[in-house]
């Protein structure tokens, strides 16, 4: 459900949240900065890139010879899926919470702040 300039995917024990730009389908989206947070207050954060998007980046990034001439891609907290779409992540995103593997997959960025608004 959209709140303001999120989008929100509620679960029982958890929420995704997602920031996706004005006017997204969010059924094609390739690459998008999301956090899940726990009851406890708990969030990790990630930014989720399809297989394509990256590609597409170090394309560009070889015409401009930006990192090595596009050789590379990083990110600290990437999560790199193979299909595009909220529904699509959602469904890793659930399984990476389901396995605990959302401890090695995302970055741990403390707990929500009683007086921050999401």
């Amino acid at each position: 459900m959209w709140d303001g300039p999120f989008y929100r995917v509620r679960r029982q024990g958890y929420e995704i949240c997602f920031v996706a730009g004005e006017g997204e389908d969010l059924d094609e989206v390739c690459g998008i900065d999301m956090w899940v947070t726990f009851p406890d207050g708990q969030r990790w954060s990630g930014s989720v890139v399809t297989l394509d998007e990256a590609r597409r980046v170090m394309d560009h990034r070889q015409a401009t010879g930006e990192c090595l001439d596009g050789r590379y891609y990083y990110g600290w907290d990437n999560l790199l899926v193979r299909h595009p779409g909220i529904p699509a992540m959602t469904e890793v995103i659930d399984h990476l919470v389901a396995t605990g593997a959302y401890r090695s997959a995302l970055r741990p960025i403390g707990r929500e702040d009683d007086g921050d608004e999401d």
